[in-house]
């Protein structure tokens, strides 16, 4: 950990262009002008990897970060040798996240979300003395309650009791991280809810999600990654999306990679996939509505209930928001492919075949929309490709720890009364 200090960065909102200090964990615009991103500035434009740092740190001059956190693992691009025979392409690069420690992938989640958390929780932090507030579909919230518990950091998470199985680990989780849950039936728009109320109390504070600089460009280390690897941007960029804030977050890591001028002038086509019957980003974008189409809640919550990749599961994703989605797409070209659970489930069997290593349903559903995108023959064979491998190794990881599982220690109905909500969180701290 020796050699590091604090990144010199600032932030810019990107509704208005206003530069501001990152001095209270800011999330939003300080002009309020109206609903935007912000975006973290580094001093240095071009990317300096420290390999004499742990883990993700190595990319520390690229990311928001005023601290290191013990224990982390960095997203690892390799080329495919056996995928890429299989699809017929010459240059299709994987980069893994998750626990695969013959690749030096040593993540023990066995999810991206990792590179969130690590970056996140190392953030300069006005709120030390206070309670983060996670939301969580699942992923998110095993990576947070590990990186929480390694390093004594307080936070509330707030998850579907329908997706309490995510909430496995090999170590004893300490009691600095409390879960909560929305009860059987809801989703993540539940957690969020939940997540959102409890954030009025004292003392807590939301974690932010897609507009915590520090979430997004920790996950942009994935393309950090890829670049440096592979010594050039990448033509496509293929990956499932729930929120779309790792595809955001993609974006912006090329756009730095740009200003960098080592790697290429490549806008990196955005090549996302949702997991059928749920696609509300398919559809809004094919519509070419900045908006989100209108959907009751009953009956995206009976699409969620079956999709086998849980994760991917936002209602409410950063998309139209300037400096989402919808954006990011715009400038750099993008498409979202449907997949069915029996597509994902073939997809992740031939990844496992043909690479060596189990893959979660996410990843499956990136694998799916890469081999629709060859059979539609609407990629050259030839381009530079990265998947980008979200989650893997879980059953590989299983199978060398003895797990254990968190449990809820309180679980709310869907619509709770706040009042209630409040007192039985507090009493929690």
């Amino acid at each position: 950990m020796t050699g590091f200090t604090k990144t010199k960065y600032h932030l810019q909102s990107l509704c208005c262009g206003e530069s501001f200090d990152d001095k209270n964990w800011e999330l939003n615009c300080p002009n309020n002008d109206e609903p935007s991103l912000i975006r973290a500035i580094y001093d240095d434009k071009q990317l300096v990897v420290d390999e004499s740092l742990s883990g993700l740190y190595k990319f520390a001059s690229w990311l928001p970060i005023s601290r290191m956190l013990k224990g982390s693992g960095a997203p690892v691009t390799f080329k495919s040798s056996g995928l890429a025979n299989k699809l017929g392409l010459k240059n299709l690069y994987i980069t893994f996240n998750g626990y695969w420690p013959e690749k030096g992938a040593l993540m023990e989640t066995g999810t991206f979300k990792e590179c969130e958390a690590y970056s996140v929780c190392a953030r300069h932090n006005a709120n030390t003395k206070g309670v983060m507030v996670v939301a969580s579909a699942g992923n998110t919230a095993r990576a947070f309650a590990k990186v929480c518990s390694d390093n004594k950091i307080s936070v509330l998470i707030c998850v579907p009791k329908d997706n309490l199985n995510a909430l496995w680990f090999a170590q004893k989780i300490d009691p600095c991280v409390k879960l909560i849950a929305a009860e059987s039936g809801g989703d993540y728009f539940d957690a969020i809810h939940l997540s959102n109320l409890a954030c009025h109390i004292e003392g807590f504070y939301p974690e932010g999600g897609a507009k915590n600089v520090a979430r997004r460009d920790g996950m942009g280390t994935t393309v950090l990654s890829a670049v440096t690897t592979i010594g050039k941007i990448p033509d496509l960029y293929f990956q499932a999306i729930g929120s779309g804030t790792g595809a955001i977050a993609a974006w912006e890591a090329n756009l730095r990679f740009l200003a960098d001028g080592r790697y290429g002038s490549t806008k990196m086509k955005l090549m996302l996939s949702q997991n059928a019957p749920f696609l509300p980003i398919k559809e809004a974008w094919e519509a070419d509505s900045r908006q989100m189409l209108p959907i009751n809640d009953q009956e995206a919550r009976k699409q969620v209930e079956e999709i086998v990749a849980k994760v991917l599961s936002n209602r409410k994703p950063p998309y139209g928001i300037i400096g989402g989605l919808y954006d990011a797409m715009k400038d750099a070209g993008g498409e979202v492919f449907a997949v069915t659970n029996q597509e994902a489930a073939d997809a992740g069997l031939l990844f496992l075949e043909t690479e060596g290593n189990d893959i979660e349903p996410a990843a499956a559903v990136a694998v799916a929309s890469l081999i629709q995108a060859v059979k539609e023959g609407g990629i050259d064979k030839n381009a530079t490709i990265m998947l980008n491998i979200t989650g893997g190794g879980i059953d590989k990881f299983k199978r060398e720890n003895q797990i254990t599982y968190l449990d809820p220690l309180l679980v709310f109905p869907l619509n709770p009364d706040p009042k209630s909500v409040f007192e039985k969180i507090k009493q929690l701290f």
